[in-house]
């Protein structure tokens, strides 16, 4: 054996030690959280039961009952949060939590596929940067599933102009990018190596030189997910979201090399054709990439997450385009936990600390429905079903302020205390902290990316539970393409979709947004005004160009209102009520 191969067999054995060490997965982080959380339920739980003596009728009591289970399961997602940060804190302090880059190696060197994916969304810089990869034996394989001519002529350009780019096109397009993907890995792809890029990312060029010798280094690792960050350039909307984007990846993925399960995020990353083989190939849903982790991971290998090998992808380049993502997202995860739950619970090869993981995140969007129901309970039907209507006056010299309130019943007073209403912020804050401590240190542009993202995301309930609901009367989930121009509209067949550019789902989101301003008016709470006119802006700006001077000073109203209500809920530690707890629990 030459000195060269001794060399690069020391390096796979380390790199395989290495990736062995992040298989094993500590159960600490969620260990911490149940304890924090049971913590909780026994501190705040008599209180949340007496509270229960407040309701006058079936009707308030079903909504204080609504209140007390659910504002539990709000607590735990605050807290899930607000663990990961600090789990994430301590892993940077102690040793950090990136993996650190092997040495490239190019003495072994496996074949692989790059398959890029597009369908009606060609980008030529993403298909690109797939053809100018530095490694010596790869081939770019472009799974072509448009319809539209133009966009084909394209492609085929595209190919014609490199020598190294194979189109594959299918003779249907069943199954989504699952089906896509098993028809060029089943009739055209055979090396044991394979790459998946969406159209619009750009992988870095030492992408295969970097991850290969990893993958390669330990049989049991199924597959390597890259970092990304977002390109910060393209429409208003996507320079000004951008860095949302990057702050979640930078705290929340590196950590699941060792404390929860690496998902494959359906693109940037390696995978082992052997692992496809065995488990039978993607499985065919809109969310094939977490339940193709999920089925290898059950035949005994893993994924690892490559913090130090990022691409770069497009934040959608409209509000109409982020909605469309969202709906499939939406969609996607119901179908998965719908046909997935009770595999994943049973399986014995997932650990808990693995399940959790996936679950949290996973349940995330379909609790949406229940959340807004939560939202109409809790800060609507009780206020007006057992509140009071009061007025309480405020002087300051000769000025006279009298603020209408809806004063509870005695029986609520329990919950105003200041370590409620220390445990309502901290669930509605977790969720922003790591964006807090990143930005910090320019708070102009941190409270200008919170109100963006509070008129894009805490305005999605409505979309969310329109999308539940359909998934729930059909069992359909679709794949929209994100990038795709074409209006997605069938009113023939809308639940089984419930696309944005529907008529009915405008109207609908119209409808929540009038339910809400005046449920405000009824029960005196401005948070609850900023989350109507925010539902009403959402569905507005699904056709209207995000950078409008008009839309951007929209965009402040509803987050100046929720923190205005929230503030105002600090009074109730002074023993007044305008505000009740339950109007603004993050998802």
């Amino acid at each position: 054996m030459s000195v060269s191969q001794v060399q690069e067999a020391r390096i796979h054995r380390a790199a395989g030690r290495r990736l062995r060490r992040i298989a094993n997965r500590s159960p600490a982080m969620f260990v911490t959280l149940f304890a924090l959380w049971f913590g909780a339920l026994v501190w705040f739980g008599p209180r949340l039961i007496a509270s229960l003596d407040a309701a006058e009728g079936p009707v308030s009591l079903f909504a204080q009952g609504y209140f007390v289970f659910f504002v539990g399961i709000a607590w735990l997602y605050g807290l899930y949060n607000l663990v990961v940060v600090l789990f994430a804190m301590y892993a940077r302090w102690r040793e950090g939590v990136e993996t650190p880059a092997a040495p490239e190696a190019t003495a072994f060197t496996p074949a692989v596929a790059v398959l890029y994916t597009t369908c009606n969304d060609f980008v030529e810089a993403g298909a690109e940067s797939c053809v100018r990869l530095r490694y010596p034996n790869f081939r770019v394989y472009i799974l072509d599933d448009s319809s539209d001519a133009g966009e084909k002529r394209r492609i085929d350009r595209f190919a014609t102009r490199h020598g190294n780019v194979t189109v594959v096109r299918r003779p249907d397009r069943r199954g989504f990018k699952a089906g896509n993907l098993n028809y060029a890995l089943e009739h055209v792809v055979n090396e044991p190596l394979f790459v998946i890029a969406d159209s619009d990312e750009i992988l870095p060029q030492n992408f295969l030189s970097v991850l290969v010798p990893r993958i390669c280094a330990d049989p049991s690792c199924g597959f390597i997910q890259a970092n990304h960050k977002c390109i910060r350039q393209g429409t208003k909307l996507q320079r000004d979201m951008c860095r949302g984007i990057d702050i979640h990846w930078k705290w929340y993925q590196p950590l699941r090399n060792r404390f929860g399960f690496v998902m494959f995020l359906g693109h940037g990353a390696l995978l082992r054709r052997s692992c496809w083989k065995e488990v039978g190939g993607f499985p065919e849903l809109v969310s094939e990439d977490l339940a193709y982790a999920i089925a290898i991971r059950e035949r005994g290998y893993y994924g690892t997450f490559a913090a130090d090998v990022t691409c770069l992808e497009e934040f959608p380049s409209s509000v109409r385009a982020f909605r469309i993502r969202h709906v499939k997202w939406t969609r996607g995860t119901c179908e998965f936990l719908h046909r997935y739950f009770g595999r994943l619970v049973m399986s014995r090869n997932i650990s808990w600390p693995e399940k959790f993981d996936i679950l949290f995140p996973t349940a995330n969007l379909p609790l949406t429905l229940f959340f807004f129901l939560f939202m109409i309970m809790s800060a609507i039907v009780l206020p007006i079903s057992i509140g009071e209507r009061t007025l309480v006056t405020f002087e300051a010299g000769q000025q006279v302020l009298r603020l209408p309130v809806v004063r509870m019943p005695a029986a609520m007073n329990v919950l105003y205390t200041w370590d409620f209403f220390a445990m309502t912020v901290v669930a509605l804050v977790s969720p922003l902290l790591c964006f807090v401590l990143a930005m910090w240190r320019t708070p102009f542009k941190l409270l200008r990316f919170l109100a963006h993202s509070t008129s894009l995301y805490a305005a999605l309930a409505p979309l969310s539970t329109i999308c539940v609901v359909g998934y729930a009367v059909t069992g359909k989930a679709r794949f929209l393409v994100t990038g795709d121009g074409k209006t997605g509209a069938h009113a023939r067949n809308y639940l089984a979709e419930t696309h944005p550019d529907a008529v009915m789902t405008q109207r609908l989101e119209w409808v929540a947004a009038w339910i809400f301003f005046v449920g405000a008016l009824a029960s005196f709470q401005i948070a609850l005004l900023g989350l109507a006119v925010g539902y009403a802006l959402l569905a507005v700006m699904h056709n209207s160009d995000w950078g409008r001077p008009g839309i951007q000073t929209m965009t402040w109203i509803p987050f100046t209102f929720i923190c205005t209500g929230i503030s105002l809920g600090g009074l109730s530690l002074f023993g007044l009520q305008p505000v009740f707890f339950g109007f603004g629990f993050h998802f």
